[in-house]
């Protein structure tokens, strides 16, 4: 834990550094972070689920475990659902569930891969009446988003296919764009569409929607009210997902944020847990994208979310040093002197620039965060704060569904 001491000598230094630090700790207290239901619950491998002890087992149970992980943070006052994963008789009682707990329901997740029938697809299957089905499932995730009162329809589609030949490639393309116009049509006119891509998986030989290009170029047709969400673990190795993001950026078409870390492939791993530099340019996109005027707009609209399933590690905890690390990445990129960042740039001087850049980087934020957080009214650790807290033995009383 941080002294008092030790905070006004970090202050002090960046305050000679010429840093507005008031302007800082202002925006640090107005991050938002979605975090997601699934994140509550029991995970696993494609080999095994392992349960644990305390994990959420209904939808109402995992708000709780949000609203704990908001009160220790101050930042996560919204939490995405998954349908049919979070599926209830009396979606206005969950919505009025969550307020109580001083939530907001956030996005809602169409299931578009785990039934029987999607084997082969689900928007773009070649059989009419599962393209249906698909199509049907989306429809009632628009109704649910009216009931829950979310602003937003998340769509990762797990479409694609394992073998050359397999399907027609131009054919699925339209059976996608014609799903995606029905459900547009009947979005909310403040709603959103948020279009996920991802490289592979579960499909192996061709996704259905494989890049951001793919991505884009859908929103694009659509409208407005599409826009392109990113997922961390979704790319090639060795993509530059903050170039990804700059581009987005200046097309006013990147409207969310999927929050995760990976070594391989779309490992869920905790945020910043493995690639903490890329996390931190990535933010400094974003940061950068909020002091443009020419797209603060559509950077001041980015959702930011959490996704990633705790296999090993508890499931709250693990919320919220993920949370944690988001916050450090951003407190680090807003440290980043862009006047002298674009002077550097504008004469050439690599050397600075990239010195600027590092140097944000490396500096220690953590008394940064724990004056935001003691402004706030919280914990300066949270982690801390959550193993010393009553809730962690209120979630272990919870029936324990055993092993299996």
């Amino acid at each position: 834990m941080m002294t008092e001491d030790e905070i006004k000598l970090w202050v002090k230094v960046q305050d000679s550094k010429g840093v507005d630090i008031e302007s800082v700790k202002t925006r640090l207290k107005a991050m938002v972070i979605e975090t997601p239901t699934w994140g509550y619950g029991d995970s696993g491998t494609r080999f095994k689920v392992f349960k644990q002890q305390g994990a959420a087992q209904n939808p109402y149970e995992k708000l709780e475990d949000a609203a704990e992980v908001h009160r220790l943070t101050g930042v996560c006052p919204k939490v995405a659902v998954h349908i049919p994963w979070d599926k209830v008789d009396d979606y206005g009682a969950l919505r009025r569930y969550a307020l109580d707990l001083g939530l907001r329901i956030g996005a809602v997740n169409p299931n578009l891969f785990q039934d029987e029938d999607y084997a082969l697809g689900s928007l773009c299957h070649p059989r009419p009446e599962v393209r249906q089905k698909a199509r049907s499932h989306m429809l009632e995730c628009v109704e649910i988003m009216k009931k829950v009162g979310s602003s937003i329809l998340s769509l990762w589609l797990a479409d694609g296919t394992n073998y050359p030949g397999q399907d027609d490639f131009r054919k699925r393309r339209h059976y996608l764009m014609d799903a995606l116009t029905e459900v547009y049509q009947v979005l909310a006119p403040e709603a959103r569409l948020l279009i996920e891509y991802k490289m592979f998986e579960p499909a192996f030989y061709h996704t259905d929607l494989a890049d951001w290009g793919m991505a884009i170029s859908y929103a694009e047709k659509l409208g407005n009210k599409a826009q392109v969400l990113v997922d961390l673990g979704h790319h090639a190795q060795g993509t530059n997902v903050a170039h990804i993001v700059a581009t987005l950026l200046d097309e006013g078409k990147l409207g969310g944020f999927h929050f995760n870390n990976r070594k391989y492939a779309d490992d869920d791993l905790m945020v910043g847990a493995i690639a903490p530099y890329e996390l931190f340019l990535i933010a400094l996109e974003l940061v950068s994208g909020e002091q443009d005027p020419a797209t603060s707009e559509c950077a001041g609209r980015v959702s930011y979310m959490i996704d990633q399933s705790h296999n090993i590690e508890p499931k709250i905890s693990a919320m919220i040093r993920s949370v944690m690390n988001i916050q450090t990445a951003f407190a680090k990129a807003l440290l980043v002197p862009q006047g002298e960042l674009r002077q550097a740039q504008a004469a050439g001087d690599v050397i600075t620039a990239e010195s600027l850049v590092k140097g944000a980087f490396e500096t220690d934020v953590r008394p940064l965060l724990a004056l935001v957080r003691k402004e706030m009214g919280l914990h300066t650790d949270p982690l801390k704060a959550y193993a010393e807290g009553t809730y962690i033995k209120t979630i272990l009383a919870r029936e324990f569904r055993g092993q299996g």
